[in-house]
């Protein structure tokens, strides 16, 4: 018998190891192992972490094996690590009805349970009793399933586990929006049960979607069927939340160690290098100690300051754990296996020196790996006064099982029993190395002969849809129904992947479909839900930002390829040619570059062979199934406002002369898109008619007829206007929700609307309906049309039925679908908005732009300012919910709830592709930012509010995301009127917005710039003094309208101020736009911390910041910084609000000085009166007029003051530092210098 060699022997002494601290407590039964001697329950995550010194000393007996004994003991090995891994499967199939209800609700009370009944697989606490909803820990399980599929293992037995796992992978792919308890178990710090999003979760998610796509679950011996599929879009979504996170853990967590998980093995999830390294220093930086990292700062577990008897801690307790948080010597196992995956044997030597150090022997001189060191009780002082200067003590459970797996694989690699690649046969770890730029394939297809035509006047040479078979054209929504059927498994009543759009990278491939290729045209192309993809010019925004997001994005083999297809919607001047800027569009996409993305345009059959094909057999012919009969109640978004489908979609006529063109498939394609063609009942436009109504009735303001209907006969405040209770008065008498019901409907309310409106009626005085419907055939305008299908809408609801004639009959609401149709042809967007509002359509993806937003660590508000009007979105809420919101929190005002959503959908686009716009913002404020939008208009148009607001209502969706865009970017714009052609059934004048460069104007451009600036003021007169006493800080530059200086006369002592006012205007909207967005200085928040540290807190608005609020939080958090954001943000004018924030900073540098206190409750809008009385003072003694002094009746302040630059000699920051050092006098050092 050959002696045991070296190697051999070493392996033995690990499996002794393996043996008696891991394998000796896995259950015979269940495979499953119990957490400790102590707690018997079996937790997935430790479960997983566990077995995988087990599986990788398997692999090392296998390649190491001297004889045939070692390759038994790899059998073993391996069959143990399968056995739990059947295991938890277990555990999780019989929650199965849990990860159907999760898919739907992503609810903490829908999840998968975190730790189950060691014996049994049963689960042992209840729903509600414990912290659940861990992603991280499903993923985990996910991941490792498919490395050790790949290193060969068979864990997976049969397909109705590969349905089972299909649908574990639509349970974690919505990870990047769900908050949930974390690896900690805990969800926020103070341990009060609040779930948030955690970087460990999205982390492990986008790992383990990554591993899982595209792998067969019985490995060689599978086939089609046992394959995984993941969307790649939503690998997208973790990734880039993940990135906008890091080095942050979640909201509470400014760092934690558990993302050493993430950013090296076994997730390997951030691609960025430099940011992987930044998250590692920081954990070092600022976690590490002597026996291991804490978890996170002020981690009270198990600390001597910890109340054992109470789960929760006070938030004012949380201080009291800084600096004696326990250490985990587990986290020095990650940095070991981060060393070797990185090829850093300096860091593996010493980590695995400290480790062993600190290491416990047990008996017969094995080595434990501890769950914790803790300061011993009689130690705690010491520790607080010298951190990480007093001899801990080990405590928990010894060994803790997951840091002892951790230690021995760390080992084996280390000592070159194993590969990195052996553990790691997926390659994540090559996840941060080099990759090549993506060219955009794009492949332009024509919906007619015609259209080609038109196309090849122009030099450009595309197919037709019928012209690309057998490749067959299809759009996004297709896909999405085709995705339905995916993990669909009857026996277990899981029912596949809920109905959801389908991102870009979704589409940009092609599918194999029952031995057919289709392509999918991208889901921004499809008119058919939201008026957004009516405007060409938003079209080619959104290819532009597409293209860009393939070229950075795509990470499958092959090109991603784009179809695009030319429909009749993109034609100009009645179809006899192509909108200028598709056409511009496809020039510059031949040219091979186009919106900073590489870009190659072909035919598709030529991009067959570079693109990346994904093969569909879930869709293969099963005998059980008929695609046709089922009823599709899962697409929720397919509601009755059935449009037009482009015809150029239809299969029937694609399929001509192939055989088999009765196939199934096709006919259930075909059914699919039918379901939304639309028939048409609407009787054209009768120009040179009189309006139905009289003038006044036909103008385009939205809410100005419902005003009618309630007989109000008054102007409507503009939204613009800031809303004071006066102005709340009359906002609820336009009140959508007081319109006449069917239901409730009393003679009176008939006769009030009648008298104003003029309406027809009978001989009994009420409505005459029919009269009505008959005058819908005589209207001049699409407008008329509208109001009187609003009119019926709100008196009969929206399924009464209309007779247009004696054959044919439609509701209302299929009435406005075609109208909408109508007004979508001739680009009146203010009708489109109007209709949209009207049939509450939704933004198809609102939840989702939402969803993008506040995982972007972004809060948003919907409705005008202030609280409770003004609604806080914190966290992702269903499609359904957020709608109603939105149109609650505007008053039922269609038109504001409305733009809401689109404005919504626009910060998601530049959240996304510009997050540095978004830099220092917490919380977006829609209502806010319509109010500046329409400011900025009136400012540039000089128009009144009213008019400003329906010019953003008749805005193009470009111009209008044009419009948010400088905005948000403070760059200077024009605004333009520009004509409409003189046929144009259109009733409002046309505005055009364009960027004003120091290049882009002309000399005569600039005056003209400034000379608007001169004549701002003349904006609000005469109609609207009714609001003249609360409208003057956001209505005009400087002045109250009702007052004689609102309006600047021609000569006179008026031109010495016409001078003044060409330079001046600037700062007061500088300010005006950062406070409605919120901007604030870089580290503002760090330093509101550091002077509630030697205050008792400030006061801003009547709202106290108690300093009691940094013992609960540390400065970096993002919780803090909300918490400072909601006080400041009951200041309605944003322009007072700025000035507070100087005002801060200023006091941060007396702070900073070394002062044990500057006080107790400091009141910051006293500090900038105090400024501002200064600033009065220095002007009259320069005896500056009457105009000058003038003051904002809401504030007090005067209004020059909001319009000072902050630096030199007048500026803000000059009075402010003033106010500052007199305000805080009594805390200096007598040894200051007196203030000048």
């Amino acid at each position: 018998m050959r002696s045991r060699s070296n190697s051999g022997v070493r392996l033995d002494a690990f499996a002794r190891l393996v043996q008696e601290t891991i394998l000796c407590h896995q259950n015979p039964v269940t495979g499953l192992l119990p957490a400790s001697e102590q707690q018997k329950d079996a937790w997935v995550r430790d479960n997983v972490y566990s077995i995988l010194s087990v599986w990788g000393l398997g692999m090392a007996y296998r390649k190491n094996a001297d004889r045939d004994e070692d390759k038994a003991k790899a059998y073993e090995l391996e069959q143990s690590v399968v056995k739990l891994m059947q295991g938890l499967l277990q555990c999780m199939m019989r929650q199965v009805a849990k990860v159907e209800k999760f898919k739907h609700t992503q609810s903490t009370k829908d999840c998968l349970h975190a730790k189950y009944h060691t014996p049994t697989c049963a689960t042992v606490v209840g729903d509600d009793q414990w912290g659940h909803l861990q992603v991280d820990a499903t993923s985990l399980y996910l991941l490792m399933l498919a490395q050790m599929t790949a290193s060969g293992l068979r864990i997976i037995s049969n397909l109705d586990e590969v349905a089972f796992i299909q649908n574990l992978v639509f349970y974690i792919e919505a990870a990047y929006k769900v908050a949930d308890y974390g690896m900690w178990e805990r969800g926020d710090k103070t341990n009060q049960g609040i779930p948030e999003l955690n970087g460990s979760s999205v982390g492990m998610a986008k790992a383990a979607l990554e591993a899982i796509d595209e792998l067969d679950l019985f490995g060689a011996h599978g086939g089609p069927k046992s394959v995984i599929h993941v969307l790649p879009d939503e690998v997208e979504h973790c990734q880039s939340i993940l990135c906008s996170m890091l080095p942050r853990a979640s909201t509470s967590k400014e760092i934690d160690a558990g993302l050493l998980s993430v950013i090296s093995f076994p997730a390997f999830a951030v691609e960025d290098a430099d940011l992987v390294n930044i998250t590692k220093s920081e954990i070092i930086s600022k976690l590490q100690g002597r026996y291991g990292c804490c978890r996170f700062i002020r981690d009270g577990y198990r600390t001597p300051k910890e109340d054992p008897s109470r789960l929760h801690y006070d938030p004012a307790e949380l201080k009291l754990f800084e600096n004696i948080e326990c250490e985990w010597p587990v986290f020095w196992t990650y940095l070991i296996l981060d060393g070797i995956f990185n090829g850093d044997p300096v860091q593996v030597q010493e980590y695995r020196e400290a480790l062993e150090g600190i290491l416990i022997r047990g008996k017969h001189g094995i080595k434990l790996v501890p769950e914790l060191y803790a300061v011993p009780a009689d130690k705690v002082e010491d520790e607080y006064r010298n951190p990480h200067s007093v001899e801990r003590v080990t405590t928990g459970q010894l060994p803790h099982m997951w840091g002892q797996s951790l230690y021995i694989l760390g080992s084996l690699l280390s000592e070159g029993f194993l590969a990195p690649g052996e553990i790691d046969p997926l390659n994540r770890r090559f996840s941060t190395g080099f990759k090549p730029d993506v060219v955009v394939q794009v492949s332009v297809v024509a919906e007619s002969k015609e259209i080609q035509g038109l196309l090849r006047d122009y030099g450009i040479d595309v197919q037709t849809v019928s012209e690309v078979l057998p490749i067959r054209v299809m759009p996004a929504r297709i896909l999405s129904h085709i995705y339905v059927k995916l993990g669909n498994c009857k026996k277990l009543n899981l029912t596949g992947r809920p109905y959801r759009h389908i991102g870009v990278l979704g589409t940009s491939k092609f599918y194999e479909i029952r031995n057919r290729t289709y392509t999918f045209t991208p889901q921004f192309i499809d008119q058919h839900h939201f008026y957004l993809a009516l405007d060409n010019q938003m079209i080619v925004e959104m290819l532009r930002t597409e293209l860009a997001y393939l070229s950075s994005c795509w990470r499958m083999t092959g090109r991603p390829t784009l179809t695009f297809p030319i429909t009749r919607s993109m034609l100009v001047d009645d179809g006899e040619s192509i909108d200028p800027c598709i056409l511009s569009t496809l020039r510059k996409l031949q040219d091979g570059y186009f919106g900073g993305a590489r870009v190659q345009m072909a035919n598709l059959s030529t991009f067959l062979t570079t693109s990346f094909h994904t093969q569909l057999s879930f869709m293969d012919a099963d005998p059980d199934e008929n695609l046709l009969d089922e009823d599709e109640d899962d697409d929720d978004d397919e509601e009755e406002d059935n449009e037009e489908t482009e015809h150029v979609f239809s299969p029937s006529e694609d399929s001509k002369g192939i055989e088999d063109s009765k196939d199934v498939l096709d006919e259930y394609f075909t059914q699919l898109l039918q379901s939304t063609a639309t028939k048409s009942h609407l009787p054209p436009i009768q120009r040179g008619q009189h309006h139905v109504f009289s003038a006044e009735h036909t103008t385009r303001d939205i809410l100005t007829l419902m005003a009618q209907v309630q007989g109000l006969n008054m102007p409507k405040p503009s939204m613009y206007l800031p809303v004071t209770p006066i102005m709340n008065k009359h906002r609820k008498s336009l009140n959508l929700l007081e319109v006449p019901h069917p239901q409730h409907q009393g003679p009176h309310q008939h006769k009030t609307s009648s008298v104003d409106l003029h309406l027809p009626r009978d001989a009994h005085g009420n409505t005459d309906f029919a009269a009505l419907v008959s005058q819908l055939k005589e209207c001049p305008t699409l407008q008329d049309q509208a109001d009187i299908l609003y009119i019926l809408y709100a008196m009969k609801g929206a399924d009464w039925v209309v007779r247009i004639s004696e054959q044919c009959g439609a509701t209302v609401r299929s009435l406005l679908g075609e109208l909408y149709i109508k007004a979508g042809a001739s680009q009146e967007w203010g009708l489109i908005r109007y209709i949209s509002g009207i049939l509450k359509k939704k933004v198809e993806v609102l939840a989702e732009a939402c969803t993008d937003l506040i995982s972007h660590h972004k809060q948003l508000t919907v409705g005008l300012p202030p609280e409770p009007r003004e609604k806080v979105i914190t966290a992702p809420l269903p499609p359904e919910e957020l709608n109603n919101l939105i149109y609650e929190a505007s008053g039922q005002d269609i038109s504001i709830a409305v733009l809401t959503q689109e404005i919504m959908v626009y910060l998601a686009m530049y959240v996304r592709s510009q997050p540095a716009l978004f830099g220092d913002m917490l919380r977006l404020r829609i209502g806010l930012i319509m109010q500046v939008m329409a400011t900025e208009l009136a400012r540039s148009l000089h128009c009144s509010g009213e008019e400003a607001s329906e010019g953003l209502m008749n805005l193009s969706p470009s111009d209008m995301k044009n419009l948010l865009h400088h905005i948000l970017s403070g760059k200077e714009f024009g605004v333009e009127r520009s004509m409409r052609p003189l046929e144009s059934t259109a009733t409002s004048p046309a505005i055009s917005i364009h960027e004003l460069g120091h290049t882009g104007a002309t000399k005569t451009e600039r005056t003209g710039i400034r000379k608007l600036k001169s004549e701002i003021k003349q904006i609000f007169t005469g109609s609207h003094s009714i609001s003249s006493n609360v409208t003057s800080p956001r209505s005009t530059r400087c002045s109250s309208p009702s007052t004689p200086s609102g309006i600047l006369s021609p000569t006179g002592p008026g031109d010495s101020r016409l001078q003044w006012e060409e330079r001046q205007g600037q700062w007061l909207r500088r300010r005006r736009l950062d406070g409605a967005i919120n901007r604030v200085p870089m580290g503002f928040y760090q330093k509101v911390w550091k002077i509630l540290q030697k205050c008792h807190g400030m006061s801003i608005a009547g709202y106290v910041l108690p300093s009691s609020t940094t013992q609960e939080m540390t400065e970096g958090e993002i919780k803090f910084a909300v918490h400072v954001e909601s006080v400041l943000n009951h200041v309605p004018q944003p322009e007072y609000r700025q000035l507070l924030v100087e005002a801060v900073m200023v006091l941060t540098l007396v702070a900073d000085m070394e002062l044990s206190s500057i006080g107790g409750i400091i009141q910051i809008d006293r500090i900038v009166h105090m400024a501002n009385d200064l600033f009065l003072q220095d002007q009259k003694s320069s005896g500056a007029n009457e105009f000058f002094l003038e003051k904002d009746p809401a504030t007090g302040i005067c209004n020059f003051f909001y319009d000072s630059a902050p630096s030199g000699s007048y500026g803000t920051m000059t009075y402010l530092s003033k106010a500052v050092i007199t305000y805080v006098q009594d805390f200096l050092p007598s040894t200051s210098c007196l203030m000048q």
